[in-house]
């Protein structure tokens, strides 16, 4: 039996300039392209999830890109273990490549992986490929990570250059992806418990006149004046360094929202307690009032604030929700609702199409004031003055809220200031031991 290499995607959905792809093909054995539908994250999820369609799509174009070498994908529906064991069963294989997961079920997940692998004698290689930076790449002077984003974002600045941007030249070795002769099985996902989703989902590329404009639109939720391409980055159906390089070169603020995904990436790998926890403790103090109706009406965008309401629906028709809305919604359901900053978290974990652990963690606990960076937790975002700013003529609320001038209309299911006062008083009890 001829030894081979595998190549083990995850959030890195593409061929090209991936960079475990790359170094596993470089070694000259053939390479056996595996995806795993992990059962341990998918018996977790509704059977209506949009991002299971989005992979599935995304394993299909790769499956169609693979023909053309005689080679196939090869799909198993499983825990990793359960997988790995099949296949070492099925094949002599030397190693197997990976991209590296900051996250803590990844990080365990592969741990394990690692160690079954090293048993079986077979090694376990991982690199870089989702982010820029990573870990304690950018750090300050002393060798401690950064908690601000500004300071780290300059560093992040003065320490690129191109051999961080170099693109992996995959498609130089794609003849040795293993031939077969015939295509691997590939489920439906009906087999695997999902229905198919019928989202338009984002397109892949960047305008030009986006880009070149992005400063200028980005808060505006009526326009199509941001990238959309958050799903495909946390999919990694593009490449993280080909976008950053567009970005270096038209837009400064569009190349700041790339640093962001690295500086929150970094934050949960250095401060893991964030998932569960305030990044900073005396917020852990706060005495919650979690209504359950008034988190209901968030929820289904019925609270009486039109551009809350717009956001919550675009969110649960879409599986998105632009950025200005996401940090205005947020705001509201802490600071005028009173609810746990980790209630709205898992909602949108469980709703948005481009949910990223790092980055939804570090959006919540900035719009909580317990984060990294955190607005204070003082300033609490007035609905109407963010209409009047962002969306003055109605435009994105009337998409969303049609009715919103209509007598049954709901009335504000809180008052603005009243609900201000009220939580600065919480807070404020909350952080008078600082």
């Amino acid at each position: 039996m001829q030894k081979i290499n595998v190549i083990w995607f995850r959030r890195d959905l593409r061929l090209s300039d991936n960079a475990a792809l790359f170094h596993s093909l470089k070694q000259g054995l053939p390479v056996l392209p595996v995806f795993i539908f992990d059962t341990n994250i998918l018996d977790e999820l509704d059977a209506d999830d949009q991002r299971v369609t989005f992979i599935y799509q995304a394993l299909c174009n790769m499956q169609n890109e693979l023909k053309n070498y005689s080679s196939s994908l090869k799909i198993i529906h499983a825990t990793p273990i359960e997988s790995f064991l099949k296949l070492i069963n099925e094949y002599d294989i030397e190693a197997v490549y990976a991209n590296h997961d900051y996250e803590p079920y990844a990080r365990k997940r592969d741990e394990e992986v690692s160690k079954f692998l090293l048993s079986h004698g077979v090694k376990f290689n991982t690199f870089k490929d989702q982010v820029i930076f990573e870990k304690d790449e950018i750090v300050k002077d002393d060798g401690t990570s950064y908690s601000v984003f500004t300071p780290y974002s300059k560093r992040w600045k003065a320490t690129v250059n191109d051999f961080y941007l170099k693109s992996y030249p995959s498609q130089n070795y794609f003849f040795n992806f293993i031939k077969t002769e015939s295509i691997f099985y590939f489920p439906s996902l009906k087999e695997l418990g999902f229905n198919e989703s019928n989202t338009s989902f984002p397109k892949r590329t960047i305008s030009e006149q986006t880009l070149l404009q992005y400063h200028l639109q980005r808060d505006i939720p009526s326009v199509e004046g941001t990238s959309q391409l958050s799903v495909h980055l946390r999919f990694g159906t593009i490449s993280i360094r080909a976008l950053a390089t567009i970005a270096l070169a038209k837009n400064e603020k569009f190349l700041n929202e790339l640093i962001w995904r690295d500086f929150y990436q970094m934050i949960l790998w250095h401060y893991p307690h964030v998932i569960s926890r305030a990044f900073k403790p005396a917020y852990d103090h706060i005495v919650w009032e979690n209504n359950e109706a008034k988190f209901k009406a968030w929820c289904e965008g019925q609270t009486g604030y039109p551009i809350v309401d717009a956001g919550m629906r675009q969110l649960n028709v879409t599986g998105w929700m632009h950025n200005r809305v996401r940090m205005i919604v947020a705001s509201f359901l802490c600071k005028h609702l009173l609810i746990d900053w980790r209630w709205g978290e898992a909602y949108f974990a469980k709703k948005l199409l481009d949910f990223d652990l790092a980055s939804n963690n570090g959006g919540w606990q900035w719009a909580a004031g317990s984060g990294v960076d955190a607005a204070p937790y003082f300033r609490i975002f007035n609905p109407y003055l963010q209409t009047v700013k962002f969306d003055p003529s109605f435009a994105y609320i009337k998409k969303w809220v049609p009715e919103f001038e209509e007598f049954h209309y709901p009335q504000p299911i809180v008052n603005h200031q009243e609900a201000r006062a009220k939580c600065l008083l919480m807070y404020a009890a909350a952080l008078k031991g600082l």
